[in-house]
């Protein structure tokens, strides 16, 4: 097998990698020479209890390849502990793959403050936790690659995951926000919706259809998106089946009635084939960008 591309020297922290896509990232990772710190607080897909047993078992499969690898079997609410763990295992951290997660599907008139509170720390709240402790290390080396998480059910919308589409969506406007701030300091991120069968999958309504999906088709783009050969940030990509694509925003050219011209409902709805027409669309990928519209329209 081509190993051109390695990460002999790096270190890196996968969340959720007792399992699933986690594991097979760390795998994937430690097979290419990378130190690998495996996190797995070993809890159930809606994020209750705790086993030691899901990192190390994935540790001990790394080691047993002639791998390293140390196990972190603290929460993702914990990022400190985490990168803690990394420092005084290997002394450093190059990359961070957030993939922790849990489910508590249930339609939004039946949500409880725990179903969603729970997503959110875990998902949103977590990723933040670990990518803000090991941020400081980043930037004074001027050296991170950190890969994201969302989903397809975020970017789309999907029934019964109120709590979490809101907050893998989130976690898309904290890959953004964190892709311009790490810019300059050589830190690069970006963000992955993966379909690939797992635990969270096992329940949903196409659980059939996932279960086809290997969790090793996600990983190879996994291993890119955060090699130091890799050098854009802030794209968002679908993956899974052997198939990837970029995703980016896209608006249509709207219609300026003028920032001085008072316009009214009628007016909207007079016009309004012509703000829905994608005929001739724009691709804005940044602040600045998005605000030519307004400068337009402030000419008119």
């Amino acid at each position: 097998m081509d190993q051109t591309l390695r990460y002999d020297g790096r270190v890196v922290i996968v969340t959720g990698a007792g399992g699933g896509l986690g594991r097979q990232h760390a795998l994937m990772f430690a097979s290419r020479g990378a130190k690998v710190v495996v996190n797995d607080l070993g809890g159930d897909a809606k994020g209750c209890g705790a086993s030691a047993a899901a990192a190390d078992s994935v540790v001990e499969e790394i080691r047993a390849l002639g791998g390293e690898a140390v196990a972190s079997r603290t929460s993702v609410e914990d990022g400190p502990g985490i990168v803690q763990t990394a420092i005084e295992a290997f002394g450093t951290v190059d990359v961070v793959i957030n993939n922790a997660g849990i489910l508590r599907d249930v339609s939004f008139h039946k949500m409880t403050d725990e179903d969603w509170s729970l997503v959110q720390r875990v998902h949103l709240n977590g990723t933040r936790s670990v990518t803000q402790a090991a941020w400081p290390i980043l930037r004074d080396k001027c050296y991170g690659r950190i890969v994201m998480t969302t989903s397809a059910a975020a970017i789309y919308g999907n029934f019964g995951q109120a709590n979490y589409a809101a907050a893998k969506l989130g976690i898309l406007g904290l890959a953004n926000a964190l892709a311009e701030e790490g810019r300059s300091k050589n830190i690069l991120v970006n963000t992955i919706a993966p379909a690939a069968a797992s635990r969270l999958t096992e329940t949903a309504s196409f659980a059939d259809f996932m279960n086809n999906l290997r969790p090793e088709a996600v990983s190879p783009l996994v291993g890119w998106l955060a090699h130091e050969r890799y050098n854009d940030t802030k794209g968002l990509f679908e993956v899974g089946a052997g198939y990837i694509a970029q995703l980016r925003w896209e608006r249509s050219q709207g219609h300026c009635f003028g920032a001085a011209r008072q316009f009214t409902v009628d007016d909207v709805a007079e016009r309004w084939e012509s703000i829905v027409d994608f005929s001739s669309p724009e691709h804005p990928s940044t602040l600045a960008e998005s605000l030519t519209a307004i400068s337009r329209a402030l000419s008119v």
